[in-house]
Order: structure tokens, then C-alpha cells, then sequence
């Protein structure tokens, strides 16, 4: 068989398709070069190693002869990894987006030369079906209008290039306020399903950043309903299908309101925001099941998505053997061969499992005799014992079959999240080995995906290579300065500084303001692009802004905050209209609108462990804290303002300071605790 060009890439998404029979191409200059000199446009599919719909088309047109014969005679065509280039995926998604109306993976992208596109969708089928054009059809139909209609498609061309211009363009005005954060939480409240948790109908999207936002409403407002319905989504999730009961860990999103039935792959991304919205929700409610799923799923990453080297992995597919979800459902028939009659009745009955099925098909609508796991309420603690017996037969046995492949490629990004979510789970639980693994793939990244003055993206098999874009640096901003606040290590703030000084020298608007998507050195493509929205995670505007407020309120450097100050001016009317859709932005809205605290600790010797651990075990989300050490000097170096802060009475001292301004020291721990529960009902 031979082999394209994708044979010599790093990325598993590319990789899965070195085999086809369409001549592939990775995103290089030879493939437009080529395209230019044989007058050829591009074929341009964007997807990604776990995607589901990738597959089917993969499988039902890539591996075709006839299709491949009719691809490559027509078009050069470009296999791009989306989460290899995000700039890439951004910039044609959007054009999709436009363009149909809707967006989604596998994207298909038709184009010049000179990467202007005149065609988009998304999967399309061999053959005509339900409406969608087959490709069969499509590519005669193109070759045509390519040949003898060039007008019409430079005409195409041009109207998307007027309304991708027109989407680079944001409303700007004043620093957004409280009303913006109100309007945002009303929002997301009516859109609130009372019954089965989450926002909104099928499918449902978990979107953690949406529950701490709503967790943060709650602590400025002493309004229930905002904690009351995060409590209800994280419970209601954590039954589901939707998260893996017996090797743990959260599938993408739920195809039904119930969070039942799942897309299956699992994303690393995912379990980082996942755990952090379980300790935020354990810290607010002390519920146990929201502590032992923020564990499972720290299980789960360590036994699936941890690299010996101390990172992460990216993804484990939904499929395996041709079929999605194939490792995770079950038949009654298996169960009742591997557990004894009465461990098989508590499992069938307690998990929800029918011999007929518990879940329909989504295309035909009919059970397909398979279960999918799932609770109806929280077991008892000897409930729980007895399933984890169970658990322990069932998934010796499911690892018996064919796993779902892995995505072995390590993202600075998402690796980035993930040691955010570690930091802070370790912080809040007292977990060393949660805080020891964060620290590690810090490390990681600072030998591995950081040169001279250089962040690259992604690592794989001992290369490090593309660029790093603003979600790189917004998000390993973050993941030190949560690193710093869990450890009190000032080399993490001192990292967190030179980042920030990086990602404001190459990627920060100057004219405009805000952060630019891709630095800007990077190709151009169609325009450049700034990012606000939240999508499945969280954008490097919303993030940046947060960060660089807490940044300057953690250093006393005023510039961070100057920065945040033009994010939220530059977006501003996006932020005051459509909130509900940036509520990570707003999260920095509502930590400058909220009395921000800086918790200065100062003592002669290394912080007792009760304390930092009784400190952080509160949620209170509009604090930074800081220790000093009152002989060592070192936090002096980056943060000039505790300078003046001085041990008094020979023991553990306590400053509270806001804006700058510190208030009278004191000892007692009490009184901290009283100050940092200020807001809350507790």
C-alpha cells in the first residue's frame, strides 16, 4: 500500500490517514505552490484524531478509490489537524459558520491558491443523502465551476472575505459592570433545565466555566438559585452517562438532555475544567460525591492520560473496532456471565440496565439492546462499597477488549489546564500528590516546550515544534499563578511575569488592544483573529483578563491591569449583550467589582500547613494570597508593596489588603477566615 506525504507527521489525526489513497498533503507552502502552478484549488479537511464524524467520512470516502481518484484529479488536497493549528481551524470554522450557518468536524474547506474559500460544510456523505450533497457530485460540480465560471467564484470568494473582515470587527466602550454579570447569570438561569441540571436542551454541554461563574454569583449575591442550580448540574452529571462509572472520567458532551447518552471521547481539556468545577462545588456545598468525582477523575487522568514524563495526554477516541462506544456499553447477557447472580441484579438495577437497551439508536431511533451505566440517585456508602467489587471485575474485563485509540500528542494548552486544575485541587484537599503532579508538568513544559524566548505548542516524540498561540500563553499564565498560590514558590510568579511580558510583546493588539489569536509574525491567512467567546474551553482573552488582574494585584503592578482594563473595553458590548457566552470573561468583571482582597501572609519560617490548608479549603473567589517570609526577602523582588509588611508579636501575621491598602496586622486565624467568608452563607 502506498503511503502519502501525512507519513511523516507527528500528529495521530494526520497519521490515521497516511494510508488513504487521496494524495494528502500537510498545511505547507509545496501544497499552494503546487496548487498555484497547476491551477488546481485546495481541498482542505480539518478534524481531529477523536472525532467520530472523522471517521465515518474517513472511512466512507477517504478510503474510497473512486473518490480519492476524483480528489485528486481536481483538487490539491490538505489534511489539517485542528488542534495542532487552532489559527487554521478558527479562521474556516468561522467562514463555515457564515456560510452555512452551523459548524463541526470534519470541516471541509474548497479554496484557491491563495486560501481564499469559496466552498464550506462539514461532513459530507459518499453519496447523496438527507438533503446533503454526496461527494461524488460535489467535486465533478467544482471542477466545473472551476474550469469555466472563474467570475462566479471569485465573486464567492470575495463576499466571504467581506464577512470574515466584518467578524474581526468588536464594539468597544467602558470596562463593563455588574449589570453585564447580572444580566449574564439571568440569562443562564432561564435557559436552567430545573429537572435534569444544565442549561439549555439536547445536546448538552457540560461547560464548567459556566458553574464557577454561576458559583461566583452566588458568593457576591447570597442569591441560592445561582448555587442551587450548579449543586443540581454537577449531581445530575456525575450520575449520568456521561461520566465513565467504572474507569471514571467525563465523555465529551450528552447527545440528550439527561446525560445519558454520550459522544464518547474523552478529552483532556474536559477532565481539567471538570475537576476544577467539582472543587469549587465541594468547597461551596461540602457535598462528598463532588470531592470523590474531583479524585476519580485525577484516577482517571493518571491511569489513561499521564505521560511517565510528568504531562498529558490529549484524548482517548470515542471509537474502537469501527463502532462508537463500543469499550463502555454493555449487554445484560456479559454482565450476568462475569458477576454472580446477586452482584449482577444490584448492578442491573442500580445502574439502570435493560435487557432491550437504555438508550436508543440516534439515527433509527430504536433500542439497540446495549446499556450505558448510569444512576438515578447517589448510592450510600454501602451501596458503594458493594459496587466497588463490582466496578473491579467489570473493568478487568472491559480492558480485555479493544481500547479507544490514544491521542499521544502533548498540547501546552491543555496540558496548561490540567495543571490549573491540579494545583488547585491539591490546594483546596491538602493533596500533595495532586500539587507534586502539577508541579511536575510545569516542569515539563518550562525544559521541553520553552526555548530562549520561544513557547512552542505541542511535543511529540521528543520534538517540540509550532509556535505557541494566545491560548498557550494565557493558559500557563494561569496554571502558574495557581501553582504560585498553592506552593508559595515565587519561581512561579516570576514565571508568570516573563510569560506575560512574552505574550503582550507578540501577540498584543498595540492599536487596538486585546490579544491576537496567533502571534504577529504568524501567516495571515484571511485576517487576524482575537478571541472572546468560550467555546468547550475557555478563550485567551476571557483567561488573560482575569489573570493579568490577579497578576497585578499579587505583584502591585498596575501595567497587568491595564491590559485587563483595554480586554474589557475592547469587547465590551459582546461582554454586556451576550455575557452568557464569555462567562469567563466575566469572571474577571466580577472579581474587580467585588472588593478584591490581597491576603498577605508574613512569618520567619516556612508557613504552617494548617493554615494554608484552612485558607484554601474557603471558597473565596476574589482573593489573592500571597506568604512572605520575613527573613528570605524573595517575594519582595516581584511584589514591591509587601515591603512594609512585618511579622509582629513573634508569631504567624495576617495583612488584608484591598487596592493596594493594607489594613492593621494581626495573629488571629479566626478573624481571617471571618474576613475571607465575608460574602458567604457559610
Amino acid at each position: 500500500m502506498s503511503l502519502n506525504r501525512l507519513q511523516f507527521e507527528k500528529s495521530p489525526y494526520l497519521l490515521q490517514h497516511k494510508n488513504n489513497p487521496v494524495d494528502w498533503y500537510p498545511w505547507c507552502d509545496e501544497a499552494f505552490e503546487k496548487a498555484a502552478s497547476e491551477n488546481k484549488p485546495i481541498f482542505l479537511s480539518i478534524g481531529y484524531a477523536t472525532c467520530h464524524w472523522c471517521h465515518v467520512m474517513e472511512h466512507e470516502s477517504f478510503e474510497d478509490e473512486e473518490i480519492a481518484k476524483l480528489l485528486n484529479d481536481t483538487f490539491i488536497n490538505i489534511k489539517v489537524d485542528r488542534e495542532e493549528r487552532p489559527d487554521i481551524d478558527s479562521t474556516y470554522m468561522t467562514v463555515c459558520q457564515m456560510v452555512t450557518g452551523h459548524g463541526g468536524w470534519p470541516l471541509t474547506i474548497i479554496m484557491t491558491p491563495d486560501k481564499k474559500p469559496f466552498f464550506a460544510g462539514t461532513y459530507i456523505p459518499k453519496e447523496p443523502r438527507f438533503q446533503r450533497v454526496g461527494l461524488k457530485q460535489l467535486i465533478p460540480g467544482i471542477a466545473g465551476m472551476w474550469k469555466y465560471e472563474p467570475e462566479k467564484i471569485k465573486k464567492a470568494t470575495q463576499s466571504i472575505q467581506d464577512g470574515f473582515d466584518r467578524s474581526l470587527e468588536f464594539e468597544s466602550g467602558m470596562f463593563p459592570g455588574l449589570e453585564a454579570v447580572d444580566y449574564a447569570a439571568e440569562q443562564l438561569t432561564q435557559r436552567f433545565d430545573n429537572e435534569n441540571g444544565g442549561f439549555g436542551t439536547a445536546p448538552k454541554f457540560p461547560s464548567p466555566h459556566n458553574l464557577s461563574f454561576l458559583l461566583r454569583q452566588w458568593f457576591a449575591t447570597k442569591e441560592d438559585r445561582f448555587k442551587d442550580s450548579v449543586e443540581k448540574t454537577l449531581t445530575k452529571m456525575r450520575l449520568g452517562g456521561i461520566w465513565d462509572h467504572l474507569g471514571f472520567g467525563f465523555h465529551r458532551y450528552s447527545t440528550d438532555k439527561k446525560w445519558l447518552l454520550p459522544h464518547f471521547e474523552k478529552m483532556l481539556y474536559d477532565q481539567a475544567l471538570m475537576m476544577i468545577a467539582y472543587t469549587e462545588g465541594w468547597q461551596v456545598t461540602g457535598k462528598p460525591l463532588f470531592k470523590q468525582t474531583v479524585f476519580e477523575i485525577a484516577d482517571y487522568v493518571s491511569n489513561n492520560l499521564s505521560h511517565k514524563n510528568g504531562s498529558f495526554f490529549s484524548a482517548e477516541d470515542a471509537d474502537s473496532d469501527g463502532e462508537e462506544g463500543k469499550f463502555y456499553v454493555w449487554e445484560t447477557d456479559e454482565i450476568d456471565k462475569i458477576l454472580s447472580n446477586e452482584e449482577s441484579d444490584f448492578f442491573k438495577t442500580t445502574f439502570n440496565m435493560l435487557h432491550e437497551g437504555n438508550f436508543e439508536d440516534e439515527a433509527t431511533k430504536q433500542l439497540t439492546g446495549k446499556n450505558i451505566p448510569f444512576l438515578t440517585d447517589v448510592l450510600t456508602d454501602a451501596r458503594s462499597a458493594q459496587f466497588d467489587a463490582i466496578r473491579e471485575k467489570l473493568l478487568i474485563e472491559r480492558n480485555m477488549r479493544n481500547h479507544p485509540l490514544l491521542d499521544d500528542k502533548i498540547l501546552t494548552d491543555w496540558n496548561a489546564l490540567m495543571i490549573v486544575a491540579l494545583a488547585k485541587a491539591g490546594s483546596v484537599f491538602d493533596e500533595k500528590v495532586f500539587t507534586n503532579k502539577a508541579k511536575n508538568a510545569f516542569d515539563f513544559i518550562e525544559e521541553h516546550l520553552i526555548s530562549e524566548e520561544q513557547l512552542f505548542h505541542r511535543y511529540k516524540e521528543q520534538e517540540s515544534s509550532i509556535n505557541a498561540f494566545a491560548d498557550d500563553y494565557s493558559f500557563l499564565i494561569w496554571a502558574a499563578i495557581e501553582l504560585y498560590e498553592a506552593t508559595f514558590e515565587v519561581k512561579y510568579l516570576k514565571k508568570a511575569i516573563s510569560l506575560s511580558e512574552q505574550f503582550v510583546e507578540k501577540f498584543w493588539d498595540s492599536k487596538d488592544g486585546a490579544f491576537y489569536l496567533s502571534d504577529k509574525n504568524s501567516e495571515e491567512l484571511l485576517g487576524k483573529q482575537k478571541q472572546i467567546y468560550d467555546g468547550a474551553i475557555p478563550s485567551s482573552n476571557s483567561v488573560a483578563m482575569l489573570s493579568f488582574i490577579k497578576l497585578s494585584r499579587i505583584t502591585g503592578n498596575t501595567k497587568f491591569e491595564e491590559y485587563a482594563n483595554s480586554i474589557g473595553e475592547y469587547f465590551s458590548t459582546d461582554l454586556i449583550r451576550s455575557g452568557s457566552s464569555i462567562t469567563f470573561g466575566l469572571q474577571a468583571v466580577q472579581f474587580i467589582n467585588n472588593q478584591p482582597k490581597e491576603v498577605v501572609i508574613v512569618d520567619c519560617k516556612n508557613l504552617d500547613p494548617e493554615i494554608t490548608s484552612k485558607i484554601s479549603s474557603v471558597f473565596s473567589p476574589f482573593k489573592v494570597c500571597l506568604f512572605k517570609h520575613s527573613i528570605k526577602k524573595e517575594l519582595e523582588e516581584v511584589s514591591n508593596f509587601t515591603s512594609d509588611l512585618h511579622i509582629i508579636n513573634e508569631s504567624t501575621t495576617f495583612y488584608c489588603c484591598t487596592d493596594f491598602t493594607c489594613e492593621k496586622p494581626f495573629n488571629d486565624l479566626v478573624e481571617l477566615m471571618n474576613i475571607l467568608n465575608s460574602n458567604s452563607l457559610a
